[in-house]
């Protein structure tokens, strides 16, 4: 087939989802040409699925089954027009300075610290509402959790959520906004910036998936599959790479740019996550209203790679988690509005790779490491000590590791041989690709990406305005 050809754009942004919007922001207030392409569909408040099963099977690639290739962790990657701001739990957290020492360390890059950081975090909070849950609206699952850590002496802290206006007194329940949030409570990205890019001309794309580029001095050719299954070819001046560690990597390797940046695909990371159920002799309902208000905040846990929080999910993604089968699942899927739920986070030491195999397609290379299975048990027992603190009868933990915020892959570094990204935004050996998402991380910080993502965003858009005027 032909491929068709589009105007001349100054911008193309592979990828809607929390990076490529912030960005696209602020080029279009500056006045830029700009296109957003998006391999996943384009949803408004009444069309978002009604359930996980779903929500599962729309809103990620391989219908939220992506596994590595020793099948340990599965791999959730948002496949939607506002990516992982769709389907998060809208956690907002700055990093602390022991994250950024780390980075520093990986990168060589001095701009990461938090006084660098703090006019850049203060940019992207501005375009979002944030809150915590009031006490009167959590749930007894946050009500077992905050017991618990009071009980064992242990601290913790409310989660700073972007959203407003929840109306909980009206019987809304969070889980729902986990397949998109049908009042607009959840400060996404269709809901902030991308809503006001489009204001502002964007040009979106929804259902076009980039499935290569070609570069030159002056113009940056991207060949999309559009939704009829045609290909298309867009043109600028400059490409913006937005779609995640495992999109952008797998871009730039079938783009034939492995040889010039030798480090794309490596130094993949993510924070795997492990939910654990106690179960009670009274209804928990953990299901209901806001289940996800607490988070540790004890230094200890720090110390040790871990962290957790109060979560749920619906019961097709519950199901998934528990061990066994036939009669004997069944029973314990009958008990669900008895569980409480407790996710013990690692953060991240062993890299993995992102490599393509010969059609292309996506092979993840993931690993756990004993460092990353030590903190992972660490966190496991106080989960425990705080069940059986709160009068749990039973504990559950779960079986299969979730692999969430997907980072690295395109790491920023000062080395060209041992980064992608160079301090400036910019790939090493290219004045016209950059990238700011979460695929430039240069290891796991351990804390929520969201909000670093947002800043990091903020920061990339100056400076590309800043090269254009210069």
């Amino acid at each position: 087939m032909t491929p068709t050809h589009s105007p001349f754009y100054d911008y193309i942004l592979v990828g809607a989802g929390i990076s490529g919007p912030f960005i696209a922001h602020e080029l279009c207030r500056a006045g830029a040409r700009c296109l957003m392409v998006e391999a996943g569909k384009q949803y408004t408040r009444k069309t978002y699925p009604r359930n996980d099963l779903d929500g599962t099977a729309q809103l990620y690639w391989s219908g939220g089954l992506e596994l590595g290739t020793d099948a340990r962790l599965v791999f959730l990657r948002p496949k939607v027009v506002g990516g992982g701001s769709i389907v998060n739990q809208a956690l907002v957290d700055r990093f602390d300075e022991d994250a950024f020492d780390s980075w520093r360390r990986d990168s060589g890059v001095d701009d990461f610290n938090e006084k660098a950081m703090v006019p850049w975090y203060e940019k992207a909070e501005a375009e979002i509402a944030i809150q915590t849950i009031p006490s009167e609206y959590r749930n007894r699952n946050a009500d077992i959790f905050e017991q618990g850590f009071q009980r064992l002496g242990y601290q913790l802290a409310p989660l700073r959520r972007a959203q407003k206006d929840c109306n909980y007194e009206a019987g809304n329940c969070c889980i729902e906004c986990l397949n998109g949030c049908r009042i607009g409570s959840k400060q996404s990205t269709p809901e902030t910036v991308l809503k006001k890019a489009l204001e502002l001309g964007l040009e979106l794309r929804a259902e076009t998936e980039a499935l290569k580029i070609d570069s030159s001095a002056n113009a940056i050719s991207v060949t999309c599959q559009t939704p009829d299954g045609g290909v298309t070819t867009y043109r600028a001046r400059n490409l913006v790479l937005a779609s995640g560690a495992i999109g952008n990597s797998r871009l730039l390797l079938n783009s034939g740019l492995g040889k010039r940046l030798p480090a794309v695909g490596h130094n993949f990371f993510c924070h795997p996550q492990y939910m654990n159920f106690g179960v009670y002799d009274q209804p928990v309902m953990s299901h209901l209203g806001a289940f996800q208000a607490f988070k540790s905040d004890d230094a200890g846990f720090r110390k040790n790679g871990f962290k957790l929080e109060n979560v749920y999910a619906g019961p097709a993604a519950i199901a998934l988690l528990l061990s066994g089968f036939g009669r004997r699942h069944h029973r314990t899927m009958e008990r669900l509005s008895h569980f409480a739920c407790i996710e013990v986070c690692t953060r991240d030491t062993q890299p993995g790779r992102i490599r393509v195999n010969r059609k292309g397609k996506t092979i993840i290379v993931k690993r756990q490491n004993k460092e990353d299975l030590i903190r992972y048990h660490k966190g496991l027992t106080v989960i425990d000590e705080i069940f059986n603190a709160t009068g749990a009868k039973e504990v559950i933990h779960g079986t299969m590791g979730i692999g969430l915020h997907l980072m690295g892959g395109c790491g920023m570094g000062t080395d060209p041989n041992r980064s992608v990204v160079d301090p400036d935004f910019c790939l090493h050996g290219f004045k016209n690709i950059f990238c700011a998402d979460s695929s430039i991380f240069p290891n796991a910080p351990g804390i929520n990406p969201s909000l670093t993502i947002m800043a990091l965003s903020k920061k990339a858009a100056a400076q590309l305005l800043k090269d254009a005027n210069r």
